[in-house]
């Protein structure tokens, strides 16, 4: 006797940001909306969930009164078709933290942790997005296999609404833009 697996309705049809609206907390987490199809986002290792809070805590002691920096909750970057992603950090304007679903005019930066697994969607597809959503900040952390991570950071060109390459840090990230931050990446 074997078993069959029935994958659930909502794996084989798009789901509309009105659909989406109606979803529990509970079946929103650790799922992301690609053109209305639900990806199913497997857990984080705890070096990545801690370097991903190391990252919010430096950016929202920085960022000062007006800004933000949380970890994984869904930021809306387009309605038709639904496009939800949960960046690893975002920093919106601290004035919308109530307000939902979280889109890219109230973002100024999303950082972007790479997992294995995660590659090509965090440092192509995900920034493609965030782009073309108008967000201005990209950071990228890759996780080193020894010693501290290397993060990449974008900033948006307007002229091209691409990321053009920025800065690039081991160790210290230390940035004027968007505000004076210092982050040490050696707490690993």
């Amino acid at each position: 006797m074997t078993v069959e697996m029935v994958a659930p309705d909502w794996m084989h049809e798009q789901v509309t940001a009105e659909q989406y609206a109606t979803w529990t907390e509970e079946q929103c987490a650790g799922i992301e909306i690609v053109d209305g199809m639900v990806l199913v986002s497997p857990s984080a290792s705890k070096r990545h969930n801690r370097l991903a809070r190391l990252m919010a805590n430096a950016l929202d002691v920085a960022a000062g009164p007006d800004w933000n920096a949380d970890t994984d909750f869904d930021l809306r970057l387009q309605d038709v078709p639904l496009n939800n992603r949960r960046p690893d950090v975002t920093v919106y304007r601290a004035d919308t933290i109530d307000v939902t679903p979280t889109r890219p005019e109230h973002v100024l930066l999303v950082v972007e942790v790479v997992s294995p697994g995660s590659e090509t969607t965090d440092r192509i597809v995900k920034a493609s997005q965030c782009a073309q959503a108008g967000i201005q900040f990209y950071w990228r952390v890759e996780q080193a296999v020894t010693g501290a991570p290397i993060v990449y950071t974008y900033v948006l060109d307007p002229a091209t609404g691409r990321y053009r390459d920025d800065e690039i840090f081991t160790g210290l990230v230390k940035l004027t833009a968007p505000f004076s931050v210092e982050v040490d990446l050696g707490q690993l």
